[in-house]
C-alpha cells in the first residue's frame, strides 16, 4: 500500500478514486507516566513518555487506515492527513484520513 500526503503518487496513473480511507485510535495516560512526566515538566525538556505515547498513536491510526483502504480495494491512499484532539482528560483521538485510489 503506497501512502501519500501528496495528491499524485509519483509514476502512478490514479484511474479511481474509492472513497475517504480513515483509522483512529484513543490512547490515554496512566497515573505512574504522569507523575514522571510531571517532574520533568518542572525542569524543563521534552516529555519523552508522551512524545513516544503519540508516535505509537500515529502509528496506529495510519495502520488502520490503510487496512480500511485495502478493504476498499484500494492501491493507495494520497492526501493522507492526520489529527489529534483531546477526547478526555488525560485521553487524545488520533485520526488518519485520505482518499483511497486504485492505480494504473
Amino acid at each position: 500500500m503506497y501512502v501519500t500526503n501528496t495528491e499524485t503518487v509519483p509514476d502512478g496513473e490514479v484511474v479511481e478514486v474509492l472513497g475517504i480511507a480513515r483509522g483512529n485510535t484513543v490512547e490515554a495516560r496512566n497515573v505512574g507516566r504522569d507523575i514522571t512526566q510531571g517532574i520533568r515538566n518542572m525542569f524543563g525538556g521534552e516529555l519523552k513518555a508522551y512524545s513516544d505515547l503519540l508516535s505509537k498513536a500515529r502509528d496506529e491510526a495510519i495502520v488502520r487506515m490503510e487496512a480500511d483502504a485495502e478493504e476498499m480495494g484500494a492501491d493507495a491512499v494520497v492526501n493522507v492527513r492526520l489529527e489529534t484532539s483531546q477526547i478526555t482528560d488525560g485521553g487524545s483521538e488520533v485520526m488518519a484520513y485520505g482518499t483511497a485510489v486504485r492505480l494504473r
